[in-house]
């Protein structure tokens, strides 16, 4: 592949970073030592940076030498409520949670990036660094662009990376349009009447319900929704009763809901509300349904993921993959896609065991590959003529 070299000389030490993070995971919004971290190798790079946004957030600014244009580029920091089972020497050191989606790699190829980018300075313009917390389901992406990420860090353009397991190791992927899917959670509680278990026809069994609104969700995406389109509805949680032989009085479903397109949203959410209250109604029950929508879709603007898949091939050797099948997972970086334009890319860390999984660890050798691509992609941005005929 042809990385930077200076990048790859530096793979151990960056490896080494990466190790350091991975043994100490902070969820969303306490990412408090991964802050001081990232702190602590941007002063060692000189670069000037301001910390808080969002609460543990980091913006690092870099300007080149030359005036130009400003573009952003993105990692999230935060890590998963998982308990790590990869017994490796530098496994998680905090009980009940891991790195188990590779913001630790992410973190280390931006700040590798930023060390060359700070050395070299060849480009013309400003690269913003954005170090952004609680990517997992809390919306940090959110509150730093609502505490004005953008108007205190102006920028055109803003770029996201993530490594994607199962991917051919090194490639790259991305397309115009959504890359990822919106993102909503929904609890459903069902009330009926608490009845002794040897004495169901006392009560109404509210578990009974919940079974059958389980099924029958299903029917949303398999028979309301378009075919041509994308939904998935899934029940995630159920939690009801005590006891052996106690009916309970309640029941509560939690779960997600997942498509590309506002009016799916729409009418899954309106489906959900009507089959629950439509089960209740025939069984006497009582349905409350409280739907938030959360995560908007994450999508690619045309010119944008055309000039990332144009530095991604540099480094990848032409090894890019310029229509990849959407993915029905979801990414606070849509609400930055929502305020400028840009492109989140996927880098292939090979096959191995997929993402949000206890067993889970970064590709190590995926460093310096995510380093190189964002100094080649800042460098590409932010051209400057004379810069090149020296």
């Amino acid at each position: 592949m042809p990385l930077v070299d200076e990048i790859v000389e530096r793979q151990r030490e960056m490896t080494e970073w990466r190790r350091a993070l991975h043994a100490m995971p902070e969820t969303a919004f306490e990412e408090h030592r991964t802050a001081a971290f990232i702190a602590e190798k941007l002063e060692s790079f000189g670069i000037p940076h301001v910390t808080g946004l969002a609460g543990t957030g980091i913006v690092a600014t870099l300007h080149g030498r030359g005036e130009g244009p400003a573009i952003g580029l993105r990692a999230d920091m935060d890590a998963l409520d998982i308990e790590e089972t990869t017994n490796l020497p530098y496994r998680s050191t905090v009980p009940g949670k891991m790195h188990a989606c590779g913001h630790d790699g992410h973190m280390v190829m931006l700040l590798g990036a930023a060390r060359h980018l700070a050395r070299t300075r060849n480009f013309a313009g400003t690269v913003h660094f954005i170090f952004q917390p609680a990517e997992e389901m809390a919306g940090g992406g959110k509150v730093m662009v609502e505490q004005g990420l953008f108007e205190r860090f102006p920028m055109q353009q803003v770029f996201g990376l993530h490594n994607w397991p199962g991917q051919r190791f090194g490639s790259f992927s991305g397309k115009p349009g959504p890359m990822l899917a919106a993102s909503d959670v929904f609890e459903i509680t069902l009330t009926g009447r608490g009845a002794h278990g040897a004495m169901p026809h006392l009560g109404i069994d509210p578990i009974l319900v919940a079974a059958e609104l389980v099924s029958a969700l299903q029917s949303i995406a398999s028979r309301t929704v378009d075919p041509q389109d994308s939904a998935v509805v899934s029940v995630t949680q159920i939690h009801a009763g005590d006891a052996w032989n106690i009916i309970p009085g309640e029941a509560v479903l939690r779960g997600t809901v997942r498509c590309f397109r506002p009016e799916v949203r729409a009418l899954v959410e309106a489906r959900l509300r009507a089959i629950t209250q439509g089960i209740c109604l025939a069984h006497g029950a009582e349905g409350r349904v409280w739907y938030d929508y959360r995560y908007p879709p994450t999508v690619n603007s045309a010119e944008e993921t055309a000039l990332a898949l144009a530095a991604a091939g540099e480094v990848a050797d032409g090894d890019v993959i310029p229509d990849p099948a959407s993915s029905m997972a979801s990414e606070d970086f849509a609400y930055m896609l929502e305020a400028r334009p840009g492109a989140y890319l996927w880098l292939g860390s090979g096959e191995g065991i997929g993402l949000h999984n206890a067993g889970y660890d970064f590709n190590d050798a995926l460093l310096p590959v995510g380093a190189s691509y964002w100094v080649r992609l800042t460098e590409s941005l932010l051209r400057a003529e004379s810069l090149h005929k020296a």
